[in-house]
């Protein structure tokens, strides 16, 4: 290595406020604050890392006392005016007390003496309370700039008496354009992609962006590739994420495990893969809408990619894979097994079925249902007799010595005694030819009356007393070929009203209704057995004193099918079933 070489971070620190990257909130204030001679006495520069406190500080320091341009910002410490202190390591009293000596000496040359005490948070309480009072009256020269990382640890009390500025993230957009400018001063070649790569995962700070910069140069040189940068960096590329999603896509368990051997093969870490991927499903969903695309950080090239591949998983499907994944990043931190447990996971999101086909089989289940009971309503319309039909004795006998009438004539019509289309019927004296058009009138009024006939003597008057004396038995006709739920059921119901064929039956809860309703034909089948005639079921939650009774919510209801039904609690105890709302 060269005797002047300079790692980037250092390097290309900036000199003033122009050049420091996405803080624009802070510099403006400051500048303003010098122009009009408004400096406080006292400032607090908060935010992650990297993204340039210190040098905020510095740049600071530098512009109040007019110090040259030559000389760059770690030799700033080195003036009699600029008084740097790392907290982390001098955080005792002494240190503080040491501190406060100094405040007392005035700058040498230049208007202020700046102390500026990196890493503040991590004083003592004690070193704290020590520096209150000078903090809050110090000398006209000194002003004190400090910096940390983690705010709420610093005490209120000295909160109270400084200036705070928030740093905020640097943008992926903002490290690719300062990452682009170093490159070509530096005579580097590397690619969009790459550049996007880099800043990504600095994750919102520069300093990490110009480390990951160096550490690129010394891998692959002057000229940087995508691949060696991946490798270099140990990345997982955009485009392995887009050749698994395929995977997902084409349900291939066989092709995603071969891939995630590969990878774990190359060095790759289970958990940047599952970063990688929630970003990358993150972005997926956030495609489907493409006024919202700027969200996406990442090249044009490979939002065009996005863009394309999200219409391959619906808005739902994303949304239950990134649940899928997030859960997996926090499962396989305290797994004992991680690439197995991430394997799993993996596999999930490749067996998952699609909420388009679960919603056509939601969609086919209710027209199932609906048919049904359209058909139970035709059937049972088609069977019960009008109301208040009774049986004529003499309008029977009428009709069933019509119905011989007409049967006898088509036993003659069938004899080979046929002249031209015409059948000779009955005796001599009452001979009586017949067309076969007539003839064929003939049968079909033959099979309407045999039906009349049919119905009229299966049916019959019941009463509703009828109804109650038989209840018990038809409550025990159930055991064997219904659900013992369904026989609980309905042991909880009693007939209350009989109007024609349609009985009206009161129940105690509307999951107890809705359960009947499903199943109205098949009890009404099995009552009829017991009482010779089919009835319609009208079900009612009975109500009291006018009042409906309070109803059990479905997790009650189901605690309490558990207790009762030992086919349920045997489900529940074995694998573990619950009720889902």
């Amino acid at each position: 290595m060269s005797e002047n070489y300079r790692a980037l971070t250092r390097k290309y620190r900036p000199q003033n406020f122009e050049d420091i990257v996405s803080q624009e909130h802070v510099s403006s204030t400051l500048m303003n604050a010098i122009k009009q001679n408004r400096l406080s006495h006292a400032y607090m520069f908060c935010g992650p890392r990297g993204v340039g406190k210190t040098t905020m500080a510095r740049v600071l320091a530098r512009t109040i006392n007019e110090i040259d341009s030559s000389i760059d910002g770690e030799s700033l410490n080195q003036t009699l005016n600029i008084v740097e202190m790392d907290a982390a390591s001098n955080n005792k009293v002494d240190d503080v007390h040491h501190l406060r000596e100094s405040v007392r000496i005035p700058p040498q040359n230049g208007k202020y003496k700046v102390f500026i005490v990196d890493e503040v948070h991590m004083l003592s309480k004690a070193a704290f309370n020590a520096l209150l009072k000078t903090l809050e009256e110090p000398p006209e020269h000194a002003i004190f700039i400090f910096a940390t990382t983690e705010p709420h640890k610093v005490l209120p009390t000295i909160l109270s008496r400084v200036q705070r500025f928030d740093f905020k993230r640097i943008s992926v957009e903002e490290i690719v354009h300062r990452l682009r400018k170093i490159s070509v001063d530096e005579n580097i070649a590397i690619d969009e992609e790459s550049l996007h790569v880099i800043a990504k995962k600095a994750d919102g700070a520069l300093r990490d962006a110009l480390g990951l910069m160096d550490q690129a140069i010394a891998f692959c040189g002057d000229a940087i590739t995508h691949n060696e940068l991946l490798l270099a960096l140990n990345v997982v590329g955009a485009d392995r994420l887009f050749q698994f999603m395929e995977c997902v896509k084409e349900h291939a368990a066989d092709k995603g495990l071969e891939l995630i051997n590969t990878l774990l093969q190359e060095g790759y870490d289970i958990q940047e893969f599952l970063i990688g991927l929630t970003e990358h499903l993150r972005n997926l969903y956030i495609a489907h809408h493409s006024d919202q695309l700027y969200l996406v950080e990442a090249s044009e090239e490979t939002k065009a990619k996005y863009k394309q591949s999200a219409p391959d998983f619906s808005s739902d499907d994303l949304m239950r894979m990134l649940h899928i994944v997030s859960e997996a990043q926090i499962k396989i931190k305290d797994a004992s097994q991680p690439r197995i447990q991430f394997e799993i996971t993996l596999l999930k999101l490749i067996h998952m079925e699609r909420s388009e086909n679960l919603r056509k089989l939601l969609a086919d289940l209710e027209e199932v249902k609906k048919n049904s009971k359209n058909l139970v309503a035709v059937s049972l319309e088609n069977s019960e007799p009008a109301k208040g039909f009774e049986k004529d004795p003499v309008h029977e006998k009428e009709t069933e010595q019509n119905a011989q009438s007409i049967i006898q004539k088509q036993i003659q019509s069938e004899k080979p005694e046929e002249v031209d289309d015409e059948f000779d019927l009955g005796p001599p004296a009452l001979s009586t030819k017949f067309s076969r058009k007539e003839t064929t009138a003939a049968k079909q009024e033959l099979q309407v009356t045999q039906q009349s006939i049919t119905i009229s003597e299966t049916r019959k008057a019941v009463r509703f007393d009828e109804v109650q004396s038989a209840w018990p038995t038809f409550i025990n006709s159930l055991n064997g070929g219904f659900p013992l739920v369904l026989k609980l059921q309905v042991e909880r119901t009693k007939p209350i009203e009989l109007r024609g064929t349609e009985l009206t039956i009161e129940c105690d809860n509307p999951l107890g209704k809705k359960m009947l309703d499903e199943q109205a034909k098949e009890l009404a089948g099995k009552l009829q057995e017991c009482i010779g005639v089919m009835l319609r079921f009208k079900i009612e939650v009975s109500q009291k004193n006018g009042e409906e009774k309070k109803v059990q919510n479905p997790y009650e209801r189901f605690k309490e099918i558990q207790q009762k039904d030992p086919i349920v609690r045997e489900l529940v105890e074995r694998f573990g079933a619950e009720l889902e709302y």
